[in-house]
């Protein structure tokens, strides 16, 4: 009989334990984004996992969801408000300020972690959630836009899920065009403004584009015909976009404008884009991000232009655990009969580990035991050591698929983990 010991306390909703085999593709995804970016010639950060309230509410508007309803914000035992980061932007960004980084822009900085947000739980949606994204301050250039799309395609490419995402992006213009835009749309919504949501309502009159990014089934039906963007860029906005696709179409990276994508937060500009699947249901986007250029400004710094993208380590993680489960190299198992035989299969494992291979020695139970655990280990193979009379040592490779056993010198053992 089977028992199972429930202990009364619980994770917190919204939050779970990455328990190894989880945690092996969270490893694997943040390995591969960090050596891309390496490449790429990105430097890493890490911020706090907390900040004094302001740096999120001043960066997130006041009006955003992000800051009215999910923030963790707390009073400390001094008397501050802290906040929990939702994002990571923000955070890199009073870095950037506090600690007199503009005399060395420009800066390209990756990070990765986990943000909080008081969300509703779903599938894809936690209230403790790993992102890692990248940041580059003090470009204006629309390149640095390319670059940065370039970085996110090449590591989707690395995890092989470029044929299973699309690249969605739209413009924003800059400060001249978005005043145009704004005008018009208050101009069309205001005759519905009974009819949309309540925190449609409020965006109105703070910050109507925001409405395009509501996720009420009403207030999608209205802006449907909402007019676009596009039809209220100036020449130099258009021009800007323009070089964006350029540079997408001469490094071949497809991708799809979609004229109603917009970022739900005030400090972006320009370029706006995210990487899209069909395969995670209602939380699709996987990658997001798009040019912000007032946002050190808003924290207290210099003038000082940027542009990055978050990308969310769980969405990936259920999108591609079987092929980074595939990539990694195959552990090696080793079983010894004797207690001289354990010790040289403890140092053989030494040597293999310091090869950056990955090995388990199985030390309990009886020989049979070890035989039927190393079959189970996602091995095919073993390296079985017995000891000899002599003082000496038998080597065998066991195939668990044939059943065959052949007999080798340590040199030929390792010689063939080393093919």
């Amino acid at each position: 009989m089977l028992f199972v010991l429930m202990s009364k306390y619980q994770s917190v909703r919204g939050t779970r334990d990455l328990l190894p085999e989880l945690k092996k593709v969270f490893r694997s995804i943040d390995e591969t984004a960090y050596k891309t970016a390496l490449n790429y010639g990105f430097s890493e950060i890490e911020t706090p996992l907390f900040e004094f309230s302001e740096v999120f509410h001043r960066s997130l508007g006041e009006t955003s969801d992000a800051v009215s309803k999910e923030t963790y914000t707390f009073t400390d035992r001094g008397g501050d408000s802290i906040t929990l980061r939702p994002e990571g932007t923000a955070g890199v960004v009073r870095s950037f300020v506090s600690e007199g980084l503009a005399q060395h822009i420009p800066l390209k900085l990756y990070y990765m972690g986990p943000m909080f947000r008081y969300e509703r739980p779903q599938k894809g949606r936690y209230r403790q959630f790993y992102q890692f994204g990248v940041e580059v301050l003090g470009l204006e250039s629309p390149l640095a836009d390319v670059e940065c799309l370039d970085l996110a395609w090449t590591i989707l490419k690395k995890l092989k899920l470029d044929q299973r995402c699309q690249l969605e992006i739209n413009t924003l213009g800059d400060i001249e065009s978005r005043q145009a835009y704004r005008e018009a749309l208050v101009q069309y919504l205001t005759p519905f403004k009974l009819q949309l949501s309540a925190d449609s309502q409020v965006r109105l009159e703070k910050n109507p584009l925001r409405i395009l990014d509501s996720k009420d089934e009403g207030d999608r039906k209205i802006i449907a015909d909402a007019p676009l963007m596009q039809n209220y860029l100036n020449q130099a906005s258009k021009d800007f976009f323009n070089a964006v696709l350029d540079g997408l179409k001469k490094l071949n990276i497809p991708y799809h404008i979609n004229s109603k994508l917009v970022r739900g937060l005030d400090y972006y500009g320009h370029t706006v884009f995210e990487f899209t699947t069909t395969e995670l249901g209602a939380q699709g986007a996987i990658l997001s991000g798009g040019r912000y250029n007032g946002l050190v400004e808003m924290l207290g710094g210099p003038k000082t232009p940027g542009v990055g993208w978050a990308a969310g380590v769980d969405r990936l993680a259920d999108l591609c655990a079987t092929t980074l489960a595939q990539k990694n190299k195959p552990p090696v198992s080793i079983v010894a009969l004797g207690d001289k035989a354990m010790n040289e299969a403890l140092f053989f494992a030494s040597e293999l580990r310091q090869k950056d291979q990955y090995a388990e020695v199985f030390f309990t139970g009886s020989f049979k035991k070890k035989l039927e655990r190393a079959n189970k280990y996602s091995t095919e193979m073993a390296i079985l050591i017995f000891e000899q009379e002599n003082g000496s040592f038998e080597y065998k490779l066991k195939n668990f698929k044939t059943g065959e056993e052949a007999l080798k010198t340590r040199e030929e053992v390792m010689r063939f983990i080393d093919t």
